[in-house]
């Protein structure tokens, strides 16, 4: 389902769905919702409008609506709709997962460091869904793989970041669930290492998320808004090691790499962060003693230290408030356990 003027490409966001606003004319003639939709968006059938408007994905002036609505001139219609990326088939794959919670509605996962959350260009096997996808036809030995719902996700995190994550088990919950990331409801905290003593002890970074226009594989912060998404990052410090500083990091939105690209822009990479230049000495003077130490940190951390910490959301059935909080990995724990002794010995000395 897609407006005709909309750009539909998952360029620059975590989040699986996207959102479109249609103003009503001032000289519209009363007319059914759905008749008026299928007219305005692209491979619009009156039957996925239905179902959308069942599942709450339709909405006028704020309130959700049924298919027989009549519009009226000046109406503000939303339609959240699935952009998540192109289909790839979900086999089963047997996986270990630390499943954090789980009812009929959702499973909240946290995920490690290294695995890809879904299959893709170059990524067809071992990743996150594979594992999903085999844990519920346990569950559920009649499922098929082509049934196997990959429509559970709503949103990702990086190969390289760890932390949680939730996914749907029921159409209804996605669809709610989606709404609830797209409205930036969902809370969601990140802790990381950064190069560098940040000048303020909190702040936000407000600049456009988009691809780089050299290295498509790279994004890039644009603060004028000139290319990309709207992407805003709140910031506070909570250890100070001198040439690194331990932060949280909230996120207002959810691109790709947000956190990577804004601290990056603020002039404080992720430490070990080989894709935005952390993976080197940013911080401090480059002598053997430091060198060493910094090269054993890469070692015992080789990606880029950032851990999705909580994750807070409605949910989809209950409407009660969800809140998960997950320790850091051992290799982060270790990284700031290093750090904390080498600050402590330098103010020694």
């Amino acid at each position: 389902m897609k407006p005709e003027t909309a750009d539909l490409r998952l360029e620059a966001s975590d989040e699986l769905f996207e959102r479109f606003t249609l103003v009503v004319d001032k000289g519209q003639e009363p007319l059914r919702i759905d008749k008026f939709l299928s007219n305005r968006i692209e491979g619009a059938t009156r039957n996925k409008l239905k179902q959308a408007m069942t599942l709450g994905m339709v909405t006028v002036n704020g309130q959700p609506v049924k298919p027989n609505y009549k519009i009226k001139p000046l109406d503000q219609v939303c339609i959240y709709s699935d952009v998540s990326p192109e289909e790839t088939e979900v086999v089963p794959e047997k996986m270990d997962l630390t499943i954090e919670f789980e009812d009929k509605d959702l499973m909240v996962i946290n995920k490690p460091a290294g695995l890809v959350v879904h299959p893709g260009s170059g990524n067809y096997h071992g990743t996150l869904l594979n594992g999903v996808a085999w844990y519920l036809r346990q569950q559920n030995p009649s499922l098929t793989e082509e049934v196997l719902p990959r429509f559970g996700l709503v949103h990702r995190i990086d190969k390289n970041t760890s932390g949680l994550l939730v996914l749907a088990k029921s159409d209804v919950a996605m669809r709610q669930l989606a709404r609830q990331f797209f409205d930036h409801s969902v809370k969601r905290e990140y802790h990381a290492l950064v190069w560098g003593d940040l000048q303020e002890d909190r702040g936000t970074i407000i600049a456009h998320v988009g691809r780089h226009q050299r290295f498509r594989k790279k994004f890039e912060a644009y603060p004028e808004g000139e290319y990309g998404k709207e992407a805003i990052t709140h910031y506070q410090v909570m250890e100070r090691f001198g040439y690194v500083t331990y932060v949280r990091c909230v996120l207002e939105t959810g691109r790709t790499h947000q956190i990577r690209v804004h601290m990056k822009h603020l002039g404080h990479p992720l430490f070990s962060d080989d894709t935005y230049g952390g993976d080197t000495i940013v911080k401090g003077t480059v002598y053997a003693k430091y060198k060493q130490f910094v090269e054993n940190c890469f070692e015992l951390c080789p990606r880029q230290a950032l851990h999705a910490k909580t994750l807070g959301f409605v949910h989809p059935t209950t409407q009660q408030e969800m809140n998960f909080d997950t320790p850091l990995p051992s290799d982060m724990e270790q990284l700031l356990a290093k750090w904390r002794a080498y600050a402590a010995g330098f103010k020694k000395e």
